[in-house]
């Protein structure tokens, strides 16, 4: 996964009385970091620019995953709550609905990327032409999504253990043979695909859509204030978390470099995929190897790690959208409904509706990669509200509530919020110039989808709620105080 393969945090209840605090090393956040943020799955999104690629991770790698890691460090080390309670108590109720919902609603284009990545490489399995098919893909992605509905509904808790072994299975594993054998093709004699010299280290400048695909990158990113959750467990957090962010920084950067630059090694830009990329990296090195054998296997490793991480997040978003709007009464008695197994059932039958019409997305237009490029960038736009809105009230935060106990102060944090809200700023205008991978298509059309996706769900939606919303909506149990109204 991206980043976003681990759930955002949750509000977590206060309880009468708490445990002794469990002690982390620093190193142990960073690997926990390094988990959440690491994955495969954008590889080929970025191996398309060959050796540029190092460029365009380490540019938001310092721009945004650095800001991102140490201001919602401070927050996390402030206020409970997560990213509501931040934004709740800096600026608003209303945008701290509006923070937690955009935490949710980017799962709706999230569950149809991700699960165009698993069709595509499923169909290595069956059959690699069908990689390519719309049809097929938009079945794969509707039958997934329902059993993970389906399983998330029964409370099934031993399942969300196979996210935990994502990093190991489907992510460093298959990324450890990839580069490998990538080093051994070259070690070989063999050409690389993609030009390896200085000259290319930068991407060719043509116009702004040969920068476009590094707003993927940011949301590849995202997942940094769930983990910072975790920082008072430190034994001196002022000086273990910036080591801590800095280690998962470079294993993170080392895990999402590395595979991208051997997926161009062997894959030319102009016949790679941007959903079975991998897949088609790992059948030609095992193709030229004669371990063709192989591709069936790495095929299950990364969609059981990508199917472990869809249920992870079926049940987190959401789970923190239901327990606001319990207390708050955002959202409508129905949506609010709990099954026998205690699980938010309502929610995720109404969004498995709308994810099963975007799916069909990718049985009406032609090429996949195309859709799977749009989806992504939805996902982002969507997702770079709730950083715009946590960098602000982090400012605001530090001026209004200075003495607040905050067992974290990040360094620099007014630079740290500027630099990070004008780099949100900046690729959510990016995302709506088209990319230069997403061919001879319309360009008022790219702009109208990914803009329409981003002002109905991003804003609509979550301003009807706010709007329609009654006093007999809040559910929670009585005299119960919402995280947002604790201080």
């Amino acid at each position: 996964m991206s980043s976003i393969d681990t759930p955002a945090d949750v509000p977590r209840p206060r309880a009468a009385t708490r445990p002794a605090p469990t002690t982390l090393t620093w190193v142990t956040l960073a690997l926990m970091t390094t988990a959440s943020v690491a994955s495969l799955r954008a590889a080929p999104t970025m191996a398309v620019y060959g050796l540029a690629c190092v460029f365009l991770y380490l540019v938001p790698a310092i721009v945004f995953l650095l800001p991102t890691a140490l201001v919602s460090a401070e927050l996390a080390s402030g206020w409970n709550g997560g990213v509501y309670r931040w934004v709740s108590e800096g600026l608003s109720k209303p945008l701290g609905f509006l923070a937690v919902w955009c935490q949710f609603a980017m799962t709706i284009f999230y569950y149809p990327s991700l699960l165009g990545f698993v069709a595509s490489t499923i169909a290595y399995i069956i059959d690699p032409a069908l990689a390519s098919s719309g049809p097929y893909t938009a079945i794969v992605i509707v039958v997934l999504y329902w059993t993970g509905v389906w399983v998330s509904s029964r409370g099934t808790k031993a399942l969300a253990g196979l996210a935990s072994w994502g990093l190991i299975i489907g992510t460093l594993i298959p990324g450890t043979v990839l580069v490998v054998l990538g080093m051994v093709f070259l070690g070989q004699g063999n050409p690389s695909a993609a030009p390896m010299t200085a000259s290319h280290l930068l991407p060719q400048w043509t116009g702004l859509a040969s920068l476009v695909l590094i707003v993927n990158n940011f949301l590849s990113y995202s997942g940094m204030e769930m983990n910072a959750v975790h920082v008072s467990s430190l034994k001196d957090p002022a000086k273990e978390y910036p080591k801590s962010m800095f280690l998962a920084m470079g294993l993170v950067l080392l895990i999402f470099i590395l595979p991208a630059l051997a997926i161009s090694w062997v894959v030319p830009a102009d016949q790679l995929s941007l959903t079975a990329g991998v897949m088609q990296a790992f059948d030609a090195f095992f193709s030229y190897f004669d371990i063709g054998w192989l591709t069936p296997i790495a095929a299950v490793a990364l969609v059981s790690a990508s199917l472990g991480g869809m249920l992870t997040w079926l049940a987190g978003p959401s789970k923190g959208l239901l327990e606001i709007s319990r207390q708050e009464g955002y959202l409508p008695p129905f949506l609010q409904k709990l099954n026998k197994f205690g699980i938010q059932q309502n929610i995720l039958v109404t969004q498995g509706v709308v994810t099963t019409l975007i799916a069909l997305g990718y049985a009406l237009i032609p090429n996949v990669s195309s859709v799977y490029w749009i989806f992504s960038v939805i996902t982002t736009q969507v997702y770079l509200i709730v950083y715009l809105l946590m960098f602000a009230a982090a400012m605001r935060l530090r001026k209004t509530q200075p003495d607040h106990p905050r067992g974290y102060r990040a360094p620099a944090l007014s630079v740290l919020c500027v630099v990070g809200l004008l780099a949100s700023l900046a690729a959510l205008c990016i995302g709506f110039v088209p990319s230069s991978q997403f061919g001879g298509g319309s360009v008022w059309a790219y702009i109208a989808i990914v803009g329409g996706g981003l002002v109905i769900l991003g804003f609509l939606v979550p301003w009807a709620f706010l709007k329609f919303r009654k006093p007999s909506w809040r559910t929670a149990a009585a005299g119960t105080p919402s995280e947002g109204d604790r201080s």
